[in-house]
């Protein structure tokens, strides 16, 4: 048997000295939530720079043999309670030079370990061989990669006021910048459009590594021109900090104190939003915001904590709190609880994952699984306890929570949104999160636990020749409008305006505590879903001529889970996001059988297929005169004007005329308007879905089958992949379209029990804090971030998403 200090000199051609390039884990457990505090450690492979907690270190040495391991061990050490707090230099919590958050201080030791038999040899000790000490040392010296990359998304956020900004001339060239349908003006690009704050110009961005992105023309023109900023278009809320200011001499995002000023010369004004009616019903909503907060946080309740399987919370990494809301319901679903937890060890996971499994999304999906599930990481830590004046009545328990860094980096890598310390939209968080689920299970769609989420939806169209089509699509939420005229309490509406109106006279605000917000039943919301809406201009290929249609919804399938999304944010005129006040009664138990889409009826006739003929031309698509003559009177030609209306499908005034500014260069603009009324597809959002590398073709089709909105046309091309251009799904549908059984999607009765809410409390999506509310065990339980407790006044009227699961009849 060879002595330790042998066994170490004959393994270290399996010990590296890092590179300054190299990523070096040792904060956390690749495969668990163990860390250097964990009651066993944490073992950093000196081959990979892997990171492994006591559990996991073995199935590490089975699967790579790689056999050298520093152990770092961090043990709490008693702080004098008059310690002097350290100034903070970064605006950040728990990282260094961020805010003193007072947390207790720890002593770490470290030792070399050999396995499979822990052999165990001191460290530092001049006896160790010269490359394992030069080893050792760069690792503890390295900033580990979990803080580096938690660094970096915080300091990305620290913006400086550029040099330019003060003294920024602009020229007066008459350009009017409208608040959507922008166009590179030296290419067709219509996504990363700069709009440059000297001249007005609008182009497009940087070309990335990989030939996405821009054509460089923004830049290209600061190189002509030296204009140095330029703000991003899309970036441009009502909250000016939030936009992206990017200055081109000093090569990198800025602020710029006067960009409502600069944005205004180009007609975006924001000034002139602070003395509209708004931002009073802003006012409001601001009042509302504190209400909002201790309502649905439960502040000033006594809220019991809760411990154990499955109660465990998540650390806030910085506004991650959209992410740790949608995240507990998710993993308290059966088919994310089986496939991640019940049915997959945290070693089978690692097994299974490529050489590297910090970047593997099933083995961090299972890593949080077994986080958030096994109870291992939901124990007590009492506060006070390290103070010994602390006694059993002053001592609260609370949990510490697991940070789920891994996780948000494998599952932000696609996105470079989530991968930032901004908030996000929960929604738009949980459709990425499900897509991506998809996609690592493409192949295999059995096993895909996203499915669980995933039904059909079915529109039926009524032409007024009596004949029908059918149009169908995929979905994972049901998005729901919020039917104010429904509210149950008008009276008392109606006195609270009379109220407000009379406060406002005498110059007084409304106190909280007197709004009284409309309260609409759940049943409204569905029912508005439902109801059929009238279609004008409907070209009909059986009277060959345009008429008016009905559309009515419904489902081709009810999923196991169900998600309801309350279209609670709306946009405002002057681009102003706005978030609906009110509040939503939601039953525990619904019945949405009466939703079930029938398909066709016998009786029922199928419009003709195909477009007309040239023999048979239908009537030419007629422009809605009233918007017309309103674009004529500001100086527009009365053909562009014509066609701007047909290629919005009239919706109005600000519609065309966004797509009037976005196609004065068209080569086609001034030919005359083709006739064919029902085939008019807007051209821009063609030539979006020709980006995505659609066939053009099939982009026209999809955006016909879903009524010009880009999105849907997306899941109707991945839907129909059979989809020729002869398939027009506005006019008719096949009698086999894809059935619930046909696409292997779950399904069953209509009855569905409210399982989880997520509340957002804040004026838009992009601020403010996410909580979730889980039934679990009998009883309502808060998920506060890393708190998590028994919930007393469950605010189930007040969710952005509900959360529903099956009855199984």
């Amino acid at each position: 048997m060879l002595n330790p200090m042998d066994l170490l000199r004959s393994n270290l051609s399996r010990v590296r000295i890092p590179e300054p390039t190299n990523r070096i884990y040792k904060q956390e457990c690749c495969i668990s939530f163990d860390t250097p505090r964990s009651e066993g450690g944490l073992f950093v492979d000196m081959n990979t720079f892997l990171a492994f907690g006591k559990e996991c270190v073995g199935w590490n040495y089975n699967k790579t043999g790689n056999p050298v391991y520093l152990h770092i061990k961090q043990t709490k050490v008693l702080v004098p309670e008059d310690r002097p707090l350290k100034k903070p230099t970064l605006m950040a919590l728990g990282v260094d030079g961020g805010f003193d958050n007072n947390e207790p201080e720890y002593e770490e030791t470290h030792s070399i370990v050999l396995l499979p038999d822990y052999v165990t040899l001191p460290f530092p000790s001049v006896e160790l061989p010269e490359k394992v000490r030069l080893a050792v040392d760069a690792i503890l010296l390295a900033e580990g990669a979990e803080r580096k990359e938690q660094l970096a998304a915080w300091t990305a956020e620290k913006k400086q006021v550029s040099a330019y900004a003060m003294n920024l001339q602009q020229i007066d060239n008459g350009i009017v910048v409208p608040s959507s349908g922008w166009k590179c003006s030296k290419c067709d690009k219509r996504e990363n459009l700069w709009l440059n704050l000297t001249d007005g110009t609008i182009l497009c961005g940087r070309k990335n590594w990989d030939g996405t992105g821009g054509n460089n023309h923004a830049i290209e023109h600061y190189k002509e021109t030296c204009y140095p900023l330029a703000v991003k278009l899309g970036t441009i809320t009502a909250d000016l900090e939030g936009a992206d200011v990017f200055s081109y001499p000093e090569d990198d995002s800025v602020l710029d104190p006067l960009l409502a000023q600069h944005l205004a010369f180009f007609g975006i004004d924001f000034s002139s939003l602070q003395k509209t009616e708004m931002t009073t019903a802003e006012r409001e909503l601001d009042q509302n915001t504190n209400f909002d907060w201790n309502r649905i946080q439960e502040s000033g309740q006594e809220v019991e904590p809760i411990f154990g399987p499955g109660y465990t919370g998540l650390v806030n990494l910085g506004n991650s709190c959209y992410m740790a809301a949608t995240m507990q319901v998710v993993f308290s679903t059966h088919s994310f609880y089986s496939g991640y937890y019940k049915n997959q060890s945290l070693k089978l996971a690692f097994e299974k994952a490529p050489a590297d499994p910090t970047v593997d999304l099933n083995m961090q999906l299972t890593k949080l699984a077994h986080g958030l599930l096994s109870g291992k990481y939901s124990i007590p830590v009492a506060e006070g306890k390290d103070d010994p004046n602390a006694t059993a009545t002053t001592t609260k328990s609370k949990q510490e929570g697991i940070p789920p860094r891994m996780f948000k980096a494998v599952i932000a890598a696609s996105h470079p949104e989530f991968s930032s310390m901004r908030q996000q939209d929960a929604l738009e968080f949980f459709l990425h999160f499900l897509d991506q689920v998809e996609r690592a299970h493409a192949g295999k769609p059995e096993a895909d636990p996203a499915r669980s989420f995933k039904f059909g939806i079915e529109d039926r169209i009524l032409c007024s020749s009596g004949k029908v089509a059918y149009n169908r699509r995929l979905d994972y939420i049901l998005s729901l409008n919020i039917p104010l005229h429904a509210a149950t309490n008008k009276e008392e509406l109606e006195a609270f305006q009379k109220l407000k109106a009379e406060k406002i006279s005498e110059g007084k605000e409304v106190s909280s505590d007197e709004i009284v917000r409309p309260r609409v039943p759940l049943e409204a919301c569905l029912a508005s879903f439902s109801s059929p809406e009238e279609i004008q201009d409907f070209y009909s290929t059986a009277l060959k001529a345009k008429t008016t249609a009905v559309k009515s919804g419904g489902l081709t399938s009810f999923p196991d889970y169900l998600v309801l999304h309350m279209r609670k944010f709306v946009m405002e005129v002057g681009w102003v996001p706005k978030k609906l006040d009110v509040y939503v009664d939601v039953p525990d138990i619904i019945d949405i059988s009466h939703m079930r889409s029938k398909g066709l009826q016998p009786g029922e006739e199928l419009l003709p297929e195909g477009v007309p003929g040239e023999e048979e031309e239908p009537n030419k698509p007629v422009a809605d005169e009233s918007i017309v003559s309103q674009l004529v009177s500001m100086g527009f030609s009365h053909l562009h004007c014509q066609k701007a209306a047909i290629n919005t499908s009239n919706t109005g005034v600000e519609e065309a005329m966004n797509w009037l500014l976005s196609h004065m260069d068209d080569p086609d603009i001034d030919a005359p308007i083709s006739e064919g009324g029902q085939n008019v597809v807007d051209q821009s959002k063609v030539d979006m879905l020709l980006s995505f590398g659609f066939q053009e073709d099939v982009a026209r089709t999809a955006l016909k089958a879903s009524g010009g909105d880009i999105e849907k046309a997306t899941d109707w091309i991945f839907n129909n992949p059979d989809a020729s251009v002869s398939t027009d799904m506005d006019a008719t549908t096949s009698e086999n379209a894809p059935t619930a059984a046909d696409t292997g999607l779950p399904d069953g009765g209509g009855k569905y029990r409210l399982i989880g809410i997520v509340s957002h409390i804040g004026t838009s999506t992009q601020c403010g804090h996410y909580v979730a509310h889980i039934f679990k065990d009998g009883r309502w339980v808060i998920f506060n971030d890393d708190k998590v407790g028994a919930s007393v006044n469950t605010p189930k009227d007040m969710g952005y998403l509900y959360f529903f699961e099956r009855l199984n009849s």
